[in-house]
């Protein structure tokens, strides 16, 4: 919260932009997607957090760098830092996103992603994973991109944390594609583990308003498609592991340039 002391008034103004926005989301949420078919509305809604992550990444000053192929369907896997990564994914390509149960909760946001369609899962409980595995499956077999933050929890971005393979069945025994992305940050005024990082016991909304007193937020996004033909779920979530560190490293010379930049 030390942010909102120090810039109250740009943290104010900050808040009812990002509320104003939230709320025209809204409005276009009953426009986009609840007007649709029901057959059309997995599409539909997708295409609408897309939308609306790109206008809230616009409040935060989010610039977004994009290297290699951005995949469109398929299950992505990722490490996991922030909140404000579902806003960098999204907004760079229409997903259906998995999430802890604990998302649920959260304010305001928590309401936005069981708008999105976000599968809920109680990794604590490997009863209740099964469910959420099948209904993976069927967002993959329906065309959909579908992310997963396999270790189950953020963190503050010095390591890729060990990557749980329970929701890694579907990819594991199909023919869809599977990528990785990895995702790091930049802040010119603050800490990026402390203050961009979303783990430890932090609590969202101290987090949220001392994020919205920075500046600039640069986010790096390396994509990569990976051939895993393994029905080993284990095996592939240590290969997808692998993968994901590799990429936090040098940029590989054989990806592509950036394809998506925002500037907010």
């Amino acid at each position: 919260m030390n942010g909102a002391w120090k810039h109250p008034l740009p943290v104010g103004l900050r808040s009812l932009w990002l509320a104003v926005e939230l709320s025209g989301i809204a409005i276009n949420y009953v426009l986009r997607v609840l007007c649709r078919a029901e057959n059309c509305r997995m599409e539909a809604r997708v295409q609408w957090l897309q939308w609306a992550c790109r206008r809230v990444i616009r409040v935060f000053s989010l610039e977004i760098r994009a290297v290699g192929p951005i995949p469109k369907k398929g299950l992505l896997v990722s490490n996991h830092l922030s909140y404000l990564d579902i806003l960098v994914l999204s907004a760079l390509t229409p997903s259906v996103f998995v999430a802890k149960r604990e998302v649920k909760r959260w304010p305001v946001f928590g309401w936005f992603a069981r708008l999105a369609g976000t599968l809920f899962v109680d990794r604590e409980r490997r009863i209740r994973v099964g469910p959420v595995a099948k209904r993976l499956q069927t967002l993959l077999d329906q065309g959909a991109l579908v992310v997963l933050f396999p270790a189950g929890t953020s963190s503050d971005g010095q390591k890729v944390l060990p990557f749980k393979s329970a929701l890694l069945e579907p990819a594991a025994n199909s023919s869809h594609p599977v990528s990785v992305s990895a995702i790091e940050y930049d802040l010119r005024d603050g800490d990026v583990g402390e203050e961009v990082c979303y783990w430890k016991d932090m609590t969202f909304l101290p987090h949220l308003v001392n994020l919205l007193s920075k500046g600039r937020i640069a986010a790096s996004v390396r994509f990569c498609e990976v051939q895993h033909g393994s029905a080993d779920r284990k095996q592939l979530a240590r290969r997808l592991h692998a993968e994901v560190s590799r990429l936090r490293g040098p940029t590989p010379s054989h990806l592509p340039r950036a394809r998506f930049v925002s500037n907010g």
